[in-house]
C-alpha cells in the first residue's frame, strides 16, 4: 500500500486537524510518521481507505505529495545534491523530477521522483526524511 505524504508548514494543531478529518470520515490511520525539518512538517501515513483519504484531505486543502515521490534531507551546503545524484546515477537510477521543498540554512528538503523508487530509497537510506 502506497503511503500518503503531506508536506505542510509546521504549526500547532496540524496533526490534530489531519487526524480529525480522517476520523470524521471513518478512515483509520494504520501507520504514521511525522518529522519537522526547516519549518516543514512531513506527515507520512497509510490508511485503510487511501482513495477516500486523498479525496477528503484534498477537500480540506491538504495535498498529497505525488505518490511516486519521496523526500530526502540534505545539509544546506554546496555539493550535497551532487552527492545524491551521483549515488543514484552510479546505481542506475534515473531522476525524473526534483522539487526543493524547504531550506532553513542548515538543512534542505528535496522531493525526488525516480524510475526505480525502491532501489533509490535503498541507495539513499541515510538521507530519507521519513527515517528521522
Amino acid at each position: 500500500m502506497k503511503p500518503i505524504t503531506i508536506v505542510e508548514n509546521d504549526k500547532v494543531g496540524l496533526l490534530a486537524d489531519i487526524s480529525y478529518i480522517l476520523s470524521k470520515n471513518k478512515i483509520n490511520i494504520e501507520t504514521i510518521s511525522v518529522n519537522v525539518v526547516g519549518g516543514k512538517a512531513i506527515i507520512v501515513i497509510t490508511v485503510n481507505n487511501p482513495k477516500k483519504a486523498l479525496e477528503v484531505l484534498s477537500q480540506n486543502g491538504y495535498k498529497n505529495l505525488e505518490e511516486d515521490y519521496f523526500v530526502i534531507k540534505l545539509s544546506d551546503k554546496p555539493g550535497e545534491l551532487n552527492r545524491v545524484t551521483l549515488v543514484l546515477s552510479q546505481g542506475g537510477v534515473n531522476i525524473l523530477n526534483v522539487h526543493l521543498l524547504s531550506r532553513d540554512g542548515s538543512q534542505t528538503l528535496v522531493a525526488l521522483k525516480v524510475d526505480k523508487e525502491r532501489k533509490a530509497k535503498e541507495l539513499l537510506k541515510e538521507f530519507l526524511a521519513e527515517n528521522d
